[in-house]
């Protein structure tokens, strides 16, 4: 008894059979292939066309790692093979939307666009160069793969040089035309993602609590602010360096009905015990030696308004008593003076240390801490809340692109997997000034850092594997990813390099250019 065909194998093959027997065009696309190889390595990258796969970080972020079925618009008069491809990429988990004209595709086509357009350059109306054309006025960066029966070396060439993804000459193999979809739609989708967050970080600079992020901690923060900001309350703001304790004092400010008056920030840290006490009372002529004109105090400065109290923990004993009689008479008597001038102003005072903790009762007043601790803002570091790196991270490009008139950079995949790997001890300022750096091409990309794995330490041919991608970066990153040089260096013949990079997840497009050395 006759088996009937399996329709989806026939499906599959079928893409790959169309003109299988013809040898010189199988012939003619690996000499294309080998070409527009030859192109990139002279002219600069085409992931695709050495099989690389443009893979987001492995991150410990769960919106970093889901994964999104890449969805493609393919365009081919031929009615049979574009039934064939139809069930070929969906056989492979690609949406598909298929059309036998580009100008039926073009209204789907626009800038939010979240997919690869696949076309044949020969066909009727609006061909497949004219269709180039329009999508890169559409938006520059949706990835198109042209696809031909009639192709040549100068025309792959000539595409790929005006920004085409690909370029895949008849009859091509399935698997590949898969790949180069999968690969096409994770770079777009990157677009997308980085597109998103500048928007979503330009939004943030209107909103009048400039604090980023839309984690729990941050939203209850942004609320704690609109609800105290017009109360003549003290505030406490608890935070490790960096992490934005004079934006606080500053948002506070600004809400407040005190915002027309002077906010006076006093770093006690930064001031000599010596001078400390008349820098913040004030003081009158010839109360001490050298003390020759009258000075007004910075706490007396900032009546009106708000005083601003940065490491209040370094603040000497001494001085800290005569802190805690201001704050509770809102009353001032500066030195060499029986005066007693009366204030309004609201102190907001901030700490590295936690001054409830029994351990800091040597050097800070318990009475001064409960005077002081009103309320209490605490600022997470951004270890503490690594969901809002990203849109932290768009926001402060936009700020050095702006700053330093410079386009904000392709963000590659291991800067993505740095930022959310990183534990940012600098937290938010630190953030800030690697953002500058990624603007102005300074930033070697960063070695990947090791995350434990599920099931404990990683497995000698995994650990293996790590070695191996990086040894093949540190050459790259040498060799500014010229490959000539690269696979010199590596001892490797190209097929081999290629695969390795498609396996390890490494685009050379991050590396061409780029600086030879670290800082």
């Amino acid at each position: 008894m006759t088996r009937a065909p399996d329709p989806q194998s026939s499906a599959a093959e079928a893409v790959t059979a169309s003109n299988s027997a013809d040898a010189q065009n199988a012939a003619q696309a690996a000499e294309i292939a080998d070409a527009a190889g030859a192109v990139d390595d002279a002219n600069g990258p085409n992931p695709s066309k050495a099989g690389l796969a443009v893979k987001s970080a492995d991150v410990t972020d769960d919106r970093m790692q889901r994964s999104v079925a890449p969805h493609a618009v393919f365009i081919d008069d031929d009615d049979e093979l574009r039934r064939a491809a139809q069930q070929t990429l969906k056989l492979h988990g690609i949406s598909v939307a298929a059309h036998a004209s580009a100008r039926a595709a073009l209204p789907a086509l626009d800038r939010h666009f979240d997919g690869v357009v696949v076309t044949d350059i020969r066909m009727p109306d609006i061909d497949g160069l004219e269709l180039f054309q329009r999508l890169r006025a559409i938006d520059p960066d949706i990835p198109v793969i042209l696809i031909t029966g009639h192709g040549d070396i100068a025309t792959a060439v000539q595409c790929m040089r005006e920004g085409a993804y690909d370029f895949l000459s008849k009859p091509y193999p399935a698997d590949r035309l898969v790949a180069a979809i999968s690969h096409a739609a994770e770079k777009r989708r990157l677009v997308l993602e980085n597109r998103r967050l500048r928007e979503a970080a330009f939004a943030v600079e209107a909103d009048e609590v400039p604090f980023i992020g839309t984690t729990p901690a941050m939203q209850r923060i942004k609320q704690t602010l609109r609800h105290i900001a017009d109360a003549d309350v003290d505030v406490l703001v608890e935070g490790e360096t960096g992490t934005g304790k004079e934006v606080v004092a500053t948002a506070l400010h600004r809400l407040s009905r005190r915002r027309h008056r002077a906010l006076v920030a006093i770093n006690c840290g930064a001031l000599p015990e010596s001078v400390i006490e008349s820098e913040l009372f004030g003081h009158e002529a010839g109360a001490f030696t050298g003390a020759q004109k009258k000075r007004i105090g910075r706490i007396e400065h900032a009546s009106g308004g708000t005083l601003f109290l940065d490491e209040i923990e370094s603040m000497p004993l001494a001085v800290q008593v005569k802190l805690l009689r201001v704050l509770e008479s809102r009353q001032i008597t500066p030195l060499g003076s029986n005066e007693v001038r009366n204030l309004d102003l609201r102190v907001v005072a901030a700490t590295k240390e936690d001054l409830g903790s029994p351990a800091i009762r040597a050097k800070f007043r318990e009475d001064l801490f409960y005077r002081l601790n009103v309320v209490t803002i605490r600022l997470p570091p951004l270890r503490e809340r690594r969901e809002d790196i990203p849109l932290l991270f768009a926001h402060y490009l936009g700020h050095a692109s702006r700053r330093f008139q410079r386009d904000i950079p392709d963000m590659p995949a291991s800067i993505r997997q740095h930022l959310m790997t990183h534990d940012w001890p600098g937290n938010v300022r630190e953030l800030a000034h690697f953002a500058e750096r990624f603007v102005l091409g300074v930033l070697n990309s960063p070695a990947p850092e090791s995350t434990p794995t599920q099931g404990g330490s990683l497995s000698l041919p995994e650990r293996m594997e790590q070695v191996e991608a990086q040894i093949i970066r540190d050459a790259l990153t040498a060799h500014r990813g010229d490959i000539k040089a690269t696979l010199e260096a590596l001892g490797i013949p190209r097929k081999t390099f290629y695969d390795k990079l498609q396996r390890h997840g490494i685009d050379r497009q991050e590396y061409v250019g780029g600086p030879r050395s670290p800082l």
